[in-house]
């Protein structure tokens, strides 16, 4: 039986991307009417969870420290199949940067129980650094691995293929271990109506960050965050259009006269 833990992050969805901004003044990101999803390469964590369950029995529990509007992609992640969730949202954790939000991940761990298997998506959709997994298994004194394509095991532990310079690499990692998976990994099983209907019955906790209890508030939230957002500046851009006519010959001589700055050339329209 498979003691395993799935970290998710509850992400803007990609698809509005285009209206995500800026706060100039607490440089965070304002996702006011932006819809939340769990992040693509979280989904094939728990997809690599879930298979890893069915190989060798167990229990999957996702964890996750966002916003309480994050408990709904928990309940995604447990109608996908997982177990049980817990969400840590509490303002003394927010604006973390990587180094307090693994801290912040590895406490809410420790917290809920003892795993064989803490697995992640490589990196979150949001954020892209792809600090998170490594510096969790840091955090815990475990094995870990990163840029991991695929999930087996066996009676010694994990068997991992991970993307290197040139190619692949194949490791051995004993248990407990970190793996941070990428969407190469596998694909994404579709919900069973089961599960579905199951979901709500889970236990899906959300605590505070003294629910979760023995934490150093110097590696929490925003003031614990040793990296910090700079100056947020709005690049104003503008767009015009030239027409140029003429045969072949006479464009290209307009484009190097543009080009080179000794004419206009054109119609602007």
């Amino acid at each position: 039986m498979m003691k395993i833990a799935v970290c998710v992050k509850s992400v803007p969805d990609p698809e509005y991307y285009e209206k995500i901004t800026l706060d100039p003044a607490t440089k965070r990101l304002v996702r006011d009417g932006i819809p939340a999803v769990i992040g693509e390469a979280d989904r094939h964590a728990l997809e690599a969870a879930l298979a890893l369950r069915d190989e060798n029995g167990g229990e999957i529990t996702v964890v996750s420290m966002g916003p309480p509007a994050a408990r709904r992609q928990l309940l995604e992640a447990l109608a996908m199949g997982a177990d049980r969730a817990f969400l840590i949202s509490d303002r003394k954790v927010g604006g973390a940067d990587t180094l307090a939000t693994s801290y912040t991940l590895s406490c809410l761990l420790a917290k809920t129980g003892t795993y064989d298997v803490i697995l992640a998506g490589n990196e979150s959709a949001d954020g892209s650094t792809a600090h998170v997994p490594s510096q969790l298994g840091v955090w815990m004194g475990i094995a870990h691995a990163a840029g991991v394509v695929s999930v087996s095991s066996d009676d010694k532990g994990l068997i991992v293929t991970k993307e290197a310079e040139g190619g692949l690499a194949k490791y051995r990692l004993r248990t407990p271990c970190v793996v941070a998976v990428t969407p190469k990994a596998n694909e994404v099983r579709f919900m069973d109506v089961r599960n579905i209907l199951a979901a709500k019955e889970k236990e899906l906790q959300v605590w505070s960050a003294a629910d979760v209890g023995n934490m150093d508030e110097s590696f929490m939230g925003l003031a614990g965050s040793p990296s910090q957002n700079g100056e947020v500046f709005a690049i104003e851009s503008s767009k015009n259009c030239r027409m140029l006519t003429g045969t072949e010959s006479e464009i290209a001589d307009q484009i190097v006269s543009i080009i080179s700055g000794n004419s206009k050339g054109g119609e602007e329209a």
